[in-house]
């Protein structure tokens, strides 16, 4: 059932295998009037080459490239695949994203059609092609009587599945075709989240990806060896994002079933109903998590904390490696019964292994869910290395750091501490951004940007962005996202951003917690307006007492003087964050510099 990826020059050659091979198992599911529902593996490859054949005959050539624009869903995969499957390249864009930057994205990358799934995204999507003459053919996944004034050619794509299922099952030019392409063509094109400016557009390979999926499959080969039967896979973060994009070839090798979360807001729900092996999210996704299971402690009665509270210490015991005693270790058993099975019920009760990437996990959140029985695999990478460059083993989890370098990957640190990567993982280079290529691709190298070091057994360790690094009035490298995580672990606060290049001190702007704020208000008989309550002496004397607890961990050139409090978080839709969650600091600073200056 599972492949060996390094036999295979293709994404689609893959998914060709696997097809012919599982033929009627089930393969894609997704939500159909509350229920999941399965497309085999058969349906679809004749969804894939149906498209695929369709697409051939509007004129896509290879090489063209063609814009995804969806949530995650059966379709997602099937579009990807038929694009790639002709030899043409799949463009990816966030659902999130603006008007502004589908404009920028087509224009910049030459997309000669779009592929998009509902009609809240074609009003944002619409206008952008309208002016762009070659992109005027738009591929519309849902089928409803909606009607657009913009002069664009719009097709339906069940339409297109149903028309050309009889001819691409009467030739096997699609599947063949496929048969032919090389490791090193550039499948599709991801454009970065742009915390800097505009994003660059990355063209990744197939022998990029397929170099990933083989380097994960070993890494968790001794937690699917004893699976024959089926793996699950939980399908949330984007497939825009090129973290969830790759592992959904990863699954399709695993000849795994994947399961489209309907939303974050349903995700716990999903997860009890798709009983999910493996999930992967950012780490922001597992801060909310802590602090969500630690809120709903407080509801729960005196021996239910108390039964939690030694659950956390023993696993934290655990995890140290410290000696327990032979009472200890019965305690350890039974709370592995009383506390830890009904938490890993709330996530379907298959769970093994939570993965986290795309930005730095806080220790202490780690921590705390690998106490309970949640084993988080924290990995690290890029777009630019498609992505994964390493990833702690299952067999050893290090949670302060990123884990050992995957199989066929290299890295090394730069006398300036910079981690640089080589491999056939690092990208083809920027689209249409030779300057860019060769700042980032140095002697085969991928500079990434991060600052880190190897510990003693050879596990990774980030220690920043080269580029956020803060640098004092006194010349001292001050790690911002260091300390930004342990101020955003406290309950009190949601998110925090530090401010103090060439200061002689570091200030902060911090978003207060909104719930705790408005219990906060309520109990103090306070009005419940987040934006008054920040005004508050004494609501800010409460936040400087959070702040003094965590300086107290903290250097004193680390510590922070002052702050001011915001009453709206970084979000995507203000553009203080990307999509892939990630804070846009040059745009926070432009909203709120002034209010940080006046500090000194």
């Amino acid at each position: 059932m599972i492949v060996n990826f390094d036999e295979f020059n293709s994404i689609p050659s893959v998914f060709y295998h696997q097809s012919n091979d599982l033929k009627d198992q089930p393969y894609l599911w997704k939500k159909d009037k509350d229920k999941y529902v399965s497309l085999s593996w058969l349906q679809v490859k004749e969804q894939v080459e149906s498209l695929a054949t369709y697409l051939k005959d509007l004129g896509i050539l290879e090489g063209d490239r063609i814009l995804i624009l969806s949530e995650n869903r059966p379709e997602w995969q099937i579009t990807d695949l038929a694009i790639m499957s002709i030899g043409a390249i799949s463009v990816p864009a966030y659902t999130t994203s603006t008007t502004n930057d589908y404009k920028y994205i087509i224009e910049h990358s030459g997309a000669r059609c779009a592929i998009v799934s509902s009609h809240e995204l074609m009003k944002k999507v619409l206008p952008a092609i309208e002016k762009i003459s070659h992109c005027q053919n738009v591929i519309k996944i849902n089928d409803d009587n909606e009607t657009y004034t913009e002069v664009v050619n719009i097709l339906s794509y069940n339409k297109i599945i149903n028309d050309n299922l009889e001819k691409s099952k009467n030739s096997n030019k699609i599947e063949e075709l496929s048969k032919n392409f090389k490791r090193k063509d550039t499948a599709c094109i991801i454009y970065t989240s742009g915390t800097g400016g505009n994003p660059k557009g990355v063209m990744l390979s197939h022998g990029a990806m397929l170099r990933n999926c083989a380097s994960c499959d070993k890494l968790l080969e001794s937690l699917t060896s004893d699976l024959t039967k089926e793996i699950r896979y939980l399908s949330w973060l984007p497939l825009s994002h090129s973290y969830e994009h790759t592992l959904q070839f990863l699954e399709m090798g695993q000849g795994a079933q994947i399961y489209y979360a309907e939303s974050i807001d349903k995700l716990l729900v999903n997860m009890a109903e798709a009983a999910p092996h493996f999930m992967t999210a950012v780490p922001r996704f597992y801060d909310s998590l802590h602090t969500r299971i630690s809120q709903g402690l407080k509801n729960q009665s005196k021996l239910s904390q108390r039964f939690f509270a030694i659950t956390l210490n023993l696993g934290k015991k655990k995890y140290f490696g410290e000696q327990m005693s032979f009472s200890e270790r019965l305690m350890n058993g039974l709370m592995d019964r009383i506390v830890r099975k009904k938490v890993k019920k709330r996530f379907g009760g298959s769970l093994r292994a939570l993965i986290s990437g795309g930005a730095a996990l806080n220790f202490e959140v780690g921590l705390y869910l690998s106490a309970l029985g949640l084993p988080l695999l924290q990995g690290y990478g890029q777009t630019e290395t498609a992505p994964v460059i390493s990833a702690n083993p299952p067999e050893k989890i290090k949670l302060d750091t990123v884990g050992k370098v995957l199989q066929g990957n290299e890295v090394k640190i730069s006398e300036d501490g910079e981690i640089l990567a080589r491999g056939e993982l690092i990208m083809n280079g920027y689209w249409n951004d030779p300057e860019s290529t060769n700042k980032t691709i140095i002697d085969g190298w991928v500079h990434t940007g991060d600052i880190g070091e190897f510990d003693e057994e050879d596990y990774l360790k980030i220690t920043d962005r080269k580029k956020d690094i803060i640098v004092n009035a006194g010349g001292d490298n001050i790690s911002p996202s260091r300390i930004e995580a342990k101020l955003d672990i406290e309950p009190e606060i949601a998110q925090s951003m530090l401010y103090g290049d060439f200061k002689n001190y570091l200030v902060a702007i911090l978003v207060p917690n909104k719930d705790l704020a408005l219990e906060w208000a309520k109990e103090n008989n306070f009005e419940a307006d987040l934006n008054k309550i920040i005004q508050d002496s004494t609501f800010n004397k409460k936040m400087k007492e959070v702040v003094d607890k965590v300086n107290k961990s903290l250097s004193s050139i680390e510590q922070i003087r002052k702050f001011i409090l915001i009453d709206h978080e970084f979000t995507i839709e203000n553009n203080m964050m990307t999509p892939s969650m990630k804070v846009r600091r040059f745009k926070v600073k432009e909203m709120y510099g002034e209010n940080l200056e006046k500090l000194y």
